[in-house]
């Protein structure tokens, strides 16, 4: 890959600026894409009068990053000296990173110290080249993605290794003592075994979504290659035919072609599976019988058995070959994964073991996962829990008013055939986020707001059931629901247009004649079901007539950035499903993305997204 140390690119959605002088924020890049490319910010929680506390900051980073990626700089907010500021923010990048990689020394990596000002947001950014180097050379060009998932996943996979372990530590019933060294020493006889030539990987595509058949792939430990770095391994391209097992690349296992309606997003990324097996029989010279070992205690001793789950989620670009996929990326995650669950094992070990499980994210305004290890012995409304996201919640940059790392929202990495445009509910598939890769509004210089996360598209004649000419405001509430659900706000079922009405008749809006009509609803009943069913309160805004709608844009567009649902528009008996606003502030020019409830076709994404704004 031909470097470029003069410019920088940005493929975050945004930085997390904010007028706090000294904040601190980690930049991450990966090895697999241009040098001095930030593809997002982790913010320092843990510090004290002299800085970071670097231990806490790299235990929990070391959890939350995926392989793959990694710490390439830092970004201080602050007044003074920019070189200076500069300075201190490169010493502390590169002490994180040697305790992230276990390292004392980093050879000619080049490190970012960025430098932001309080009260203009305004970034400059300093490259220092190597470790022993005093120059910092201010970098400009600086340039700004506008496809973040586009860049990360256009060429990049997920790479997935499940694996359970039940470990036995025997110690001696007269000094309990020693069972945490033994637990240790038990933690590194484990961490030996990966990198033993006896261990086998199984590798196999898991969301294969074609016909194509693609036999699984088996590699010794013997084939696999430790010694280069990552920056430094070789990417081959699609023209590279090998015979070699360990050479073939990750593309292998992929899908070669993709629908051109499937978004890019780790949502919709291909899995590798990856297997850990032991095989013991490679180098016995002959058949033999299995053969038992007894060693008996010179004391009294008892036995724990202590149980992990690890589930090690990995990013690796489809060229790099399967040998490297699986020593630089699979087997350090496999690692640290162990290190950190033996960590929070360690204070319990002779009592109640805490149930630790490892789940994956991908939160809104960073293209890649992460992962989180939560303990299950805690429901998630307890405070320790609560207090758990909170935290990860401020590091991320996420509001603290959404359920975005809630178990409910983590990635669904099951094997199946994955789509991004179907959502099953209650035995029939759905369309979802149809307004995703609609082409632009046409607003000069607008400012795009868009609902915030996923819905279901309800329209006429769905289920079988003929609401044309009435049911649009029912299909219109069943998508906002849709929206509360796919969100995890709520379980509660998309209720049925019967449901709807016998909702509005229990809180004694309606006469029980109006079950089973065809009677109009609107935004006010619509502001009732929600109440009764989802405890969600409504603001209706009424205008004159629909010329004065575009007057309400700054209002709506506020809405869909602080509040994210769709929102149902309408007047008389007709009413749409509002999804965004392109709105010009300076000009007052504005266009609407509007989901038809009145669509009563086929569920053609191509025809439905037809219309444009």
């Amino acid at each position: 890959m031909e470097k470029n140390t003069r410019s920088i690119r940005i493929d975050c959605p945004k930085l997390l600026i904010t007028r706090n002088e000294s904040d601190l924020q980690w930049l991450i890049g990966s090895p697999f894409f241009p040098p001095l490319t930030i593809i997002s910010t982790f913010r320092c929680i843990h510090s004290n009068s002299s800085g970071p506390d670097f231990p806490k900051e790299s235990e929990e980073i070391r959890t939350l990053l995926l392989k793959g990626f990694d710490v390439i700089g830092a970004l201080i907010v602050g007044k003074s000296d920019p070189e200076k500021t500069a300075a201190r923010a490169v010493e502390a990048a590169r002490k994180l990173k040697k305790l992230l990689t276990g390292t004392t020394k980093l050879e000619n990596e080049e490190t970012i110290g960025a430098v932001a000002d309080p009260d203009t947001g305004d970034i400059r950014f300093f490259l220092s080249e190597t470790e022993s180097s005093t120059n910092f050379e201010l970098v400009n060009p600086v340039s700004y993605g506008d496809n973040p998932e586009k860049f990360v996943w256009e060429s990049g996979c997920l790479l997935l290794c499940q694996l359970p372990i039940k470990l036995p530590v025997c110690y001696p019933a007269n000094k309990p003592s020693d069972a945490e060294s033994i637990f240790s020493r038990a933690i590194e006889a484990v961490i030996a075994k990966f990198k033993d030539p006896n261990v086998v990987y199984l590798v196999k595509a898991s969301n294969r979504a074609s016909l194509d058949v693609v036999q699984p792939v088996i590699l010794r430990g013997s084939e696999l290659g430790f010694d280069a770095a990552v920056a430094n391994i070789e990417l081959l391209d699609e023209a590279a035919q090998n015979s070699e097992k360990k050479l073939l690349r990750c593309a292998h296992f992929c899908l070669k072609s993709k629908s051109t309606s499937q978004l890019l997003s780790a949502e919709n990324a291909d899995i590798i599976q990856i297997s850990v097996l032991l095989n013991r029989s490679e180098k016995s010279p002959k058949c033999s019988a299995p053969a038992v070992e007894y060693f008996p205690a010179m004391d009294e001793t008892r036995l724990l058995i202590v149980d992990f789950k690890l589930e090690v989620l990995c990013y690796a670009v489809q060229g790099i070959p399967l040998m490297h996929a699986i020593s630089k990326l699979i087997i350090p995650g496999l690692i640290d994964q162990l290190i950190s669950m033996k960590k929070m094992n360690l204070p319990y070990l002779l009592t109640q073991h805490p149930e630790l499980h490892p789940y994956h994210f991908c939160p809104p305004g960073i293209a890649h996962p992460v992962t989180v290890i939560y303990e299950l012995n805690y429901g998630e409304t307890e405070m320790k829990q609560v207090d758990a996201r909170r935290s990860l919640h401020l590091r991320l940059g996420l509001p603290f008013d959404r359920p975005l790392l809630r178990i409910a929202n983590s990635l669904d990495l099951s094997i199946k055939s994955r789509s991004s445009n179907l959502s099953t509910r209650k035995g029939s598939s759905l369309l979802k986020d149809v307004h995703i890769g609609i082409p632009g509004s046409g607003v000069s210089g607008g400012s795009v707001s868009l609902v915030q996360g996923s819905y279901e598209y309800y329209h006429y004649l769905q289920d079988g059931f003929d609401d044309s000419g009435w049911g649009c405001a029912y299909r219109s509430l069943q998508t906002i629901i849709s929206w509360f659900r796919l969100q995890h706000y709520s379980s509660v079922d998309v209720p049925s247009h019967r449901e709807i009405q016998q909702s509005l008749v229990d809180i004694g809006d309606k006469d029980p004649a109006f079950i089973g009509s065809r009677e109009w609803i609107g935004a006010i009943e619509l502001s009732f079901v929600l109440d009764k069913l989802l405890g969600v309160s409504c603001k209706v805004i009424n205008v004159r007539s629909g010329s004065e709608v575009p007057e309400k844009c700054r209002e709506l567009a506020l809405h869909f950035e602080t509040q994210g649902t769709p929102i149902m528009i309408g007047g008389g008996v007709l009413a749409y499903t509002l999804l965004g606003v392109d709105y010009n502030e300076a000009t007052g020019e504005c266009a609407f993305l509007i989901l038809d409830p009145h669509y009563a076709g086929s569920d053609d994404v191509k025809k439905i997204v037809n219309g444009g704004w």
